[in-house]
């Protein structure tokens, strides 16, 4: 094994050339002087480097000399490097250099790729323009970029945690006195999960960023951006941004604690269930954007959904989502066919800050989606016919994948595409469904929206095709209930749980919904992505299956008292909880008090 301590004086000008596996790069590295505060080893034979989604290159700051060239495809930089007087993470690359994300920070690396010269101890010297144009490809290969910006764009992981607590919607059913199959057949869910004393939004969050980083072994220095999407409110004025960076503060994978990494952008998105798609727009823009220093942006969607005793206490749900972005993704963003709508309305909001509970309009609210859904839909289909020159229906997409308050509605959504399909275009649909669904073409208005038969036969239509393109996503919503910013990502999940075997090549379009209102359609073009952030290996660390046969069922009196202690404690202060972590699995974190002060104070489950 090549191993090198590049600090140590014994390997002072030793070259070591590393070949990378994921493009055609060489680096040539000069170990200049010893550095006390550097690791004890140094294994250049790792897969520490592969874990980046970018190759890093040399610090912009303290690099001397630099040149490019380009010889038989392969690009090679000559440089010396310095070591900073930190210890090194899990990924020892990853702070002892930072990545150039555009052709400016190549150009702080001491190459000038404007007037074709390179800077060598003070002094500009020629160098051939064709060698010089060759360089910078070959440079902006080695970041996964083109024409000196990022491609591919998009999740390159993603983990989920939720609460083990759960109730079955058929026992809320009785116990509610609700007739039988309104909850499971009428709303379309099956099971709820919910936090109990010692969960909340913050330790859920806390777990599964923690989580993600563990199983893809990222050195939590390789973050420079995390943003969090979340409508439950802990506290006004304090993020929950802010309790997550307790993780990169210090490090807490093993017992050495150490100080670690507080040069982390981005706060908390919020706007109901839409804030964890604008913090995913967030850091894709960021990674897209001149800004981005080289590192992953993280993004938390974390919620915890509540309601009173009524007809919408069943539609509750809480999880988190964990997702790390970066380029050269498995799922790349297609930004181009990106479609918005946003307007004014009450349909559900949460105008008592004293309480967690919203006031809904869910007539109004469902009215509400489906005009987003087809306002986004039209602009997604016109994005793309502008693009692509060809129209767009639900035929060029493998999987669709909704925000899920409740599955009925999700099958509501997808009927309502193909309806706005057989408008646009009625060749797009089979002769039988154009001929059913004939007599309603000349609705106007809200006329569509209301009409039970429009939305009967729209759905009988379009069953064949919702079996196999929306199915696959409805898994962990039906199981875990509306977690409001995490449902779509949930949904997105459940995909990727169910069909990661196949997904190579295919689209999934996406549509996100938030009361108020706001809502985006976007897409993903999948591939099959590099080991960690291989799909198979993204399946495998979802463990959908495990998590979800490790779940305790609750009677529904449990779950009634649950929420009654909650609903009393919620802007409480001076108390402790009972610190009952049986049900927690080992590295879950916990709330065990708020003090006088109002802080909160946290603990993680020994393994």
């Amino acid at each position: 094994m090549n191993t090198c301590q590049p600090w140590d004086p014994q390997c002072y000008d030793r070259k070591l050339a590393l070949r990378l596996e994921s493009v055609r790069a060489l680096f040539i590295l000069h170990p200049p002087y010893p550095d006390p505060y550097a690791p004890s080893d140094f294994d250049l034979t790792d897969n520490s480097i592969a874990r980046l989604p970018i190759v890093p290159v040399l610090d912009p700051v303290r690099t001397a000399r630099p040149s490019p060239s380009a010889t038989g495809g392969t690009t090679v930089i000559n440089a010396k490097f310095y070591g900073r007087n930190d210890r090194l993470g899990a990924a020892p690359w990853s702070t002892n250099f930072a990545a150039a994300s555009s052709l400016r920070h190549i150009r702080q690396l001491g190459i000038d790729v404007s007037s074709g010269s390179r800077i060598a101890s003070g002094r500009r010297t020629s160098i051939d323009r064709k060698k010089q144009r060759s360089g910078e490809r070959g440079v902006c290969a080695l970041f996964g970029m083109e024409s000196g910006r990022p491609k591919d764009v998009g999740i390159l992981a993603i983990d989920i945690y939720f609460p083990p607590s759960c109730v079955q919607q058929e026992a809320l059913e009785a116990h509610d006195g609700a007739s039988k199959g309104k909850y499971t057949i009428g709303l379309g869910q099956d099971c709820m999960a919910f936090c109990t004393e010692v969960e909340d939004v913050i330790s859920m969050s806390l777990t599964v960023v923690t989580s993600l980083l563990k199983k893809y072994q990222i050195d939590p220095k390789q973050i420079g951006r995390l943003e969090v999407g979340s409508e439950t409110v802990i506290d006004k004025s304090k993020s929950i941004k802010t309790w997550i960076m307790q993780i990169f503060e210090v490090h807490l994978f093993g017992k050495l604690v150490e100080y670690g990494n507080t040069d982390v952008e981005g706060v908390d998105s919020t706007n109901a269930c839409y804030g964890g798609t604008a913090a995913l727009f967030n850091c894709v823009n960021w990674v897209e954007s001149s800004s981005w220093d080289g590192r992953y942006g993280l993004v938390v969607c974390t919620d915890s959904a509540v309601y009173a005793e009524g007809p919408a206490r069943p539609t509750g749900g809480a999880a988190a989502i964990a997702m790390l972005i970066g380029p050269n993704a498995p799922f790349a963003f297609e930004s181009k066919y990106r479609g918005t709508h946003m307007s004014h309305v009450y349909d559900f909001y949460k105008p008592n800050l004293a309480s967690e509970y919203p006031v809904v309009d869910g007539k109004l609210s469902q009215t509400c989606y489906l005009m987003a859904l087809d306002a986004c839909y039209n602009l997604y289909c016109s994005k793309f016919e502008k693009f692509e020159g060809k129209q767009f229906s639900i035929s060029d997409s493998d999987y669709f994948v909704f925000h899920s308050p409740y599955n009925k509605l999700v099958q509501k959504s997808f009927a309502r595409l193909y309806f706005n399909d057989f408008l646009r275009n009625t060749s797009a649909v089979e002769k039988d469904a154009k001929e059913k669904l004939e007599p309603f073409s000349n609705l106007i208005g809200d006329e569509s929206y209301q009409s039970r038969d429009l939305e009967k036969v729209s759905q009988q239509v379009a069953k064949t095709l919702y079996d196999a393109k929306v199915q696959p996503s409805t898994l962990l919503p039906k199981q875990l209930g509306n977690m409001y910013t995490a449902s779509l990502y949930a949904a997105f999940a459940s995909v990727i749980h169910n069909k990661h075997k196949t997904l190579v090549g295919q689209r999934i379009v996406m549509f996100s919904y938030g009361s108020g209102l706001t809502s985006t359609m976007f897409s993903f073009k999948l591939q099959e992505g590099q080991h960690p952030f291989s799909l198979p290996n993204i399946a495998s660390i979802l463990n959908v299956s495990e998590k979800l046969e490790r779940r305790h069922v609750v009677p529904p009196e449990k779950f009634v008292e649950t929420l009654k202690l909650m609903e009393h404690r919620y802007g409480a202060k001076d108390f402790e909880t009972s610190r009952d972590t049986s049900l927690l699995t080992p590295g879950t974190f916990y709330l065990m008090k708020v003090d006088s002060m109002y802080r909160r104070h946290y603990a993680r489950k020994d393994a």
